[in-house]
């Protein structure tokens, strides 16, 4: 749970669940109740995750929706719809990485806020092709996650790295072609994604400057989800003590979908 990528988290629960197949179950109801009480548990150990939940969905839903004639056949069945899982996490992001690479012109400037994995390995592709960019990355406070990307950014040919302070977004966006950002899913009409992300997205609305959402099409949620935003501890704000106030430290936003101009993932680019 310390891990920043959601879909690793994802590939790990799915993989804790393979310890049932070596198990014994007298009956295959059994086995089946066993199998969704421990999904239940790792589902609530990260109810913000939604690659999570989409993933462990799609394997309870592989097993109890067909019948078994005995345990070994569930655990067949189950083992293999982790498999394909896993696989999926993992390839979705790059399909959602090369498809993000596709839409970037040369010579373009970005925006990009906090750390993903996926934008990144975008702008790597891209700059692999020889299209150089000019980004821009906020610092993502209060953890600092956007200098991660910086350094990471600076290291690329082609591309031309800039940090800045995440309120001084609204001041370069005008020399920005289009905001990049990740995400961390997306449930109806809201866009959950690390906090800053509601107030870029409003701005660059208000100068004209299109955002995109970046990211595997798991994060793309609904029949039941409900996403919990996490509070991390007043330290990442303020060091010493606070005397007489409180600290707030929320780790996601959430965005309207109407603010947003495309979600790019592995399944193409859906226009908003």
């Amino acid at each position: 749970m310390q891990t920043h990528s959601s879909s690793v988290v994802a590939v790990k629960a799915a993989r804790a669940l393979e310890e049932l197949l070596d198990r014994e179950f007298a009956t295959v109801e059994e086995y089946e109740r066993a199998l969704d009480r421990n999904s239940s548990a790792l589902r609530r150990a990260a109810p913000s995750h939604a690659s999570l939940w989409t993933t462990q969905r799609e394997i309870i839903e592989a097993v109890t929706q067909e019948p078994f004639d005995s345990v070994e056949a569930a655990k067949d069945r189950t083992a293999e719809a982790i498999k394909d899982v896993i696989e999926n996490v993992e390839t979705g992001k790059t399909r959602a990485a090369e498809t993000a690479a596709a839409t970037l012109d040369d010579g373009e400037t970005i925006l990009t806020h906090d750390y993903s994995s996926t934008v990144i390995q975008g702008l790597e592709l891209a700059a692999d092709e020889g299209k150089q960019f000019t980004v821009y990355v906020t610092e993502a406070r209060p953890r600092y996650l956007g200098r991660k990307a910086a350094r990471h950014l600076a290291t690329v040919d082609g591309v031309t790295t800039r940090l800045i302070v995440d309120s001084a977004s609204g001041y370069y966006l005008d020399e920005c072609d289009r905001v990049m950002v990740g995400m961390d899913c997306i449930v109806g009409d809201l866009f959950y994604n690390r906090i800053g992300t509601y107030t870029l997205a409003a701005t660059a609305a208000d100068v004209g400057v299109p955002v995109q959402a970046v990211g595997s099409s798991a994060k793309l949620v609904s029949g039941g989800f409900r996403f919990e935003n996490d509070f991390r501890d007043a330290s990442e704000v303020m060091r010493e003590p606070a005397d007489g106030f409180e600290i707030r430290n929320p780790a996601y936003d959430a965005t309207p979908t109407r603010l947003l101009d495309a979600v790019i993932t592995d399944e193409g680019v859906s226009d908003y």
